[in-house]
């Protein structure tokens, strides 16, 4: 095993480049979510608003993501992801113009999320099925992990920042979301690469030609379908406004360090995991850390200290990041380039309902139990998900290694 990852990496450029252009456009779009979530709070008061921000990101993203996933298969992915980046630095425009011009509302946010959700829909195929074009296969556990370190960089920092600019104005947050996002779009316009339109997604008619790969390769169907679960039962990122001014009475500065707690956690174990990679029983290892996932999401719902709930989102942020890099990894070496594109689109709708939808479903059940009974059910479902996972597939609990000794591929 080499000790010298990171020179074997920057020997890339374009992955050194589509790294550093995640990196800005992570952080820009951390910085928005703490700033709109803030701003809704702010003008409302209401855990089903909160929840609806969410859900009007996820509905558009559900609706376009496997035409998205087509596209990344038969266009420059790079490109992709530029234009989503530039869509989003406008909407952050426009929250500028609307803070300062005082026209800010309920709807207006709203209406914000839908686009959010369109260039989610579009950037996360093509950003999931770019790594593998950027570094040889030996390197790519390695790319995904230091991939997710860099994007848990951008977690902490982003949402810090935005805590600490919104006590000097909402205006301040959205100047640099507009910045970092058109760097990003920047960025990514220098990422060369070989592309090859695959001739798999030559007509539309193969559209749904990557649902039924994921469905016949239970392999990965387990893998993407429990984040969709657990993230979905055990995600309290939505509710944070409601913890950080009316359970644990810190503003929008402790907002920015509990949405960043978990990006704490993530970072340090993806630095673990780019130095030592999981080697045996990565299956086990994926749902154990699921299951610790559900745990520590119990005990920051039933916290009432400050350190001890920013303690429990450290755990979150870790064990998520053992599902994320051990799932992302598994999906790519058991995926087909000529595929990727479509399987990643599967792959951002299982993500993006985990996320999204499971902001609704926190709002939701919030609006109905209360915050702390919308966490503890959820992290006690995320608990049960991962032991069920263990009965109903089988081929990912008992995978040993990353990199199996045959190909599934058809």
């Amino acid at each position: 095993m080499t000790t010298h990852t990171e020179p074997r990496l920057l020997a890339h450029p374009a992955f050194v480049r589509f790294w550093l252009a995640r990196l800005a456009g992570i952080m820009g779009n951390q910085m928005l979510m703490v700033a709109v979530a803030w701003h809704m709070y702010d003008l409302t008061s209401s855990p089903w608003d909160l929840g609806l921000v969410g859900l009007f990101q996820f509905v558009p993203a559900l609706i376009m993501t496997l035409p998205a996933g087509h596209l990344a298969d038969r266009l420059h992915r790079g490109r992709i992801f530029a234009s989503c980046m530039f869509v989003q630095a406008v909407v952050a425009l426009t929250l500028l113009s609307a803070t300062v011009g005082h026209f800010a509302s309920r709807e207006l946010i709203l209406g914000i999320s839908v686009l959010l959700g369109l260039a989610r829909a579009f950037q996360m195929p093509a950003q999931q099925a770019l790594v593998p074009l950027l570094v040889p296969p030996s390197l790519l556990v390695r790319a995904v992990a230091l991939s997710s370190t860099g994007m848990e960089i951008a977690v902490i920092c982003g949402p810090a920042l935005g805590g600490l600019l919104y006590v000097t104005g909402a205006a301040n947050v959205y100047v640099c979301c507009t910045l970092l996002m058109l760097t990003a779009s920047g960025l990514m316009l220098f990422v060369h690469y070989q592309h090859k339109p695959s001739h798999l997604a030559a007509s539309w008619a193969s559209l749904f030609a990557g649902v039924a790969f994921v469905w016949k390769h239970k392999l990965i169907l387990g893998a993407t379908s429990l984040d969709l679960f657990a993230v979905l039962l055990g995600g309290a990122v939505a509710l944070l406004p409601i913890y950080a001014r009316d359970i644990l009475h810190t503003g929008p500065v402790g907002l920015g360090f509990l949405r960043a707690a978990p990006a704490v956690g993530a970072l340090t174990m993806s630095l673990v995991l780019a130095r030592w990679p999981m080697r045996r029983r990565v299956g086990k290892k994926l749902l154990m850390a699921v299951g610790l996932f559900g745990l520590a999401t119990v005990v920051f719902g039933l916290s009432e200290y400050f350190w001890l709930s920013l303690l429990a989102l450290v755990v979150t942020g870790a064990t998520d990041c053992i599902s994320v890099v051990t799932r992302n990894t598994l999906v790519q070496l058991e995926t087909p380039d000529a595929m990727r594109g479509r399987v990643s689109a599967v792959n951002s709708i299982f993500i993006g309902a985990s996320n999204q939808l499971g902001e609704f479903e926190s709002g939701a059940t919030a609006a109905l139990w209360g915050p702390v009974g919308s966490v503890v059910v959820g992290g006690v479902g995320t608990m049960l998900v991962a032991g069920l996972w263990f009965r109903f597939f089988p081929a990912l609990a008992q995978r040993d290694r990353m990199q199996s000794n045959t190909s599934t591929h058809p």
